[in-house]
């Protein structure tokens, strides 16, 4: 294994959320009856004529200015024949010579650093149908509801080198259309699906190997097993003789392996030629400035501004950006707290698993940003301590949205006693109760503050200010 690198390219589908499909106005219902979301052109009827999709193509170009491609200026739909029974016209409408989009970047998080993985270009085209092969015994059966739906297809160039890295740069993709509003990217609905390219060479190598192409991987789990197999299944190979031949590959999840689709498959073997009944594409500078213009702050750039500005761990920021909502949340929040650490905290242990648990948005979040901030300078200044906020505070507040925080900490007992000399008085008490333990602190058992610490906190109601009694206790004992 050691002697060998493995070198990965993507073909990423990225299933676009738009209304309807990319040539014609069906309906695109996931989880729909089979064989119910389609039309005359979907299913190819002869005089049938496709019609462009525009949001296809404002997608493309979004997403094109994100990872900072050229946006083609003029391009052009190909046909792309092959024969299967979920095909209806028996070709696919995509691009072959001129892509909407070349070139660009996208960084991925793999392995504690970032490494930016190359594209090579993003095309337009059409989905095909469903077969279905584990219904029915002796049948296979055809949903063509998919048939017609827009995709972008994302190839990288060859930089992957693991699994991790695929898993990771799926991830990054998933994350990048779901911020960019252009696709839901659920894999489990189809919606983000991979072909992994998968070669070997010897470490120091230059020239590439012979690639093999596994097919329609919706899963990481099943990617990562496809992978797997299908480098040791070439090495042993190339270590008995053995030529890895190019090949499109099926993945069979429940076997972990590997069987052949199609052998020596090109470009030529699909003849692609333009297709006749579209016009070409072309894009105009408004049309760039458009879609500039949609553009939220990315991921990568976030995650350095928390990690540079606000200082936050790498844990922490990456959390932080994990999606659009929680990112433009944090960032709202940061810059009116001294200390980022409380509202990564907050953020991360209790708003958004309530948002997630409630269903609802950050916008819809029953406390203000004000009260918010509100709660946060409570901890910071020291009059609340952070778990009697998290503990009995926040639930509170989460009951009485609309009264003043410190109102309500008041009102229930919970702002911490920083009077010096009552805690003094309190801490004196405390020690004449207990002159063996005090004693036994002297004498060396200094795991005892613990416990003068916890008397006292029993005495003040969980209201002492921690640091000031802790200094103050460590100077009676002393």
């Amino acid at each position: 294994m050691s002697k060998y690198e493995t070198v990965i390219g993507l073909e990423i589908h990225v299933q676009l959320s738009t209304k309807s499909k990319a040539f014609t106005s069906d309906d695109i219902i996931f989880g729909s009856e089979p064989n119910t979301q389609t039309g005359a052109v979907s299913l190819a009827h002869p005089g049938t004529l496709p019609k462009v999709n525009s949001t296809q193509i404002d997608y493309a170009i979004r997403l094109g200015i994100a990872i900072g491609s050229k946006i083609n200026r003029k391009n052009y739909f190909d046909r792309k024949n092959y024969s299967y029974p979920d095909l209806p016209k028996g070709y696919q409408i995509t691009q072959d010579k001129e892509p909407i989009c070349i070139g660009g970047e996208v960084p991925i998080f793999v392995n504690g650093e970032w490494k930016t993985i190359g594209i090579h270009h993003i095309h337009m085209e059409e989905d095909a149908g469903k077969s279905i092969h584990d219904q029915d015994p002796n049948h296979t059966l055809v949903d063509l509801n998919r048939a017609g739906t827009p995709l972008l297809e994302i190839v990288t160039d060859p930089d992957l080198r693991s699994a991790d890295e695929v898993e990771a740069l799926m991830s990054g993709m998933r994350q990048l259309v779901r911020y960019l509003k252009i696709s839901d990217g659920n894999m489990q609905e189809g919606s983000l699906r991979c072909d992994v390219n998968i070669s070997i060479r010897p470490f120091g190598q230059d020239e590439f190997g012979n690639r093999c192409e596994v097919k329609n991987l919706n899963s990481m789990k099943f990617a990562r097993k496809a992978i797997k197999f299908e480098v040791n299944r070439q090495i042993e190979l190339v270590e008995t003789g053995g030529v890895v031949e190019q090949q499109t590959l099926n993945f069979d999840p429940v076997s972990g392996r590997t069987s052949t689709l199609r052998t020596k498959e090109n470009a030529n073997d699909y003849r692609y030629f333009p297709d006749p009944d579209l016009p070409p594409i072309v894009v105009w500078e408004e049309m760039i400035a458009i879609q500039n213009d949609k553009i939220p702050m990315l991921p990568w750039n976030a995650y350095e501004i928390f990690k540079s500005k606000y200082f936050l761990s790498s844990d922490n920021s990456l959390q932080l950006i994990s999606d659009r909502a929680t990112c433009e949340f944090a960032i709202g929040l940061l810059d009116f707290c001294k200390t980022p650490k409380l509202v990564a905290n907050l953020i991360i242990q209790k708003l958004k698993p309530l948002v997630i648990e409630k269903e609802i948005s950050f916008e819809e979040f029953p406390i203000s940003n004000n009260q918010l901030i509100e709660f946060l300078s409570l901890i910071e200044s020291g009059k609340v301590s952070t778990s009697v906020a998290y503990e009995r505070l926040f639930p509170i507040l989460l009951n009485n949205p609309t009264q003043r925080v410190e109102a309500l900490a008041q009102k229930e007992g919970i702002i911490q006693n920083s009077d010096s000399g009552e805690l003094e008085q309190m801490i004196d008490e405390i020690i004449a109760q207990f002159p063996d333990k005090v004693k036994a602190y002297r004498n060396g058992k200094k795991g005892l503050l613990g416990f003068f610490m916890g008397q006292l906190m029993r005495s003040s109601k969980g209201k002492a200010d921690p640091k000031i009694a802790n200094k103050i206790m460590l100077e009676k004992l002393s």
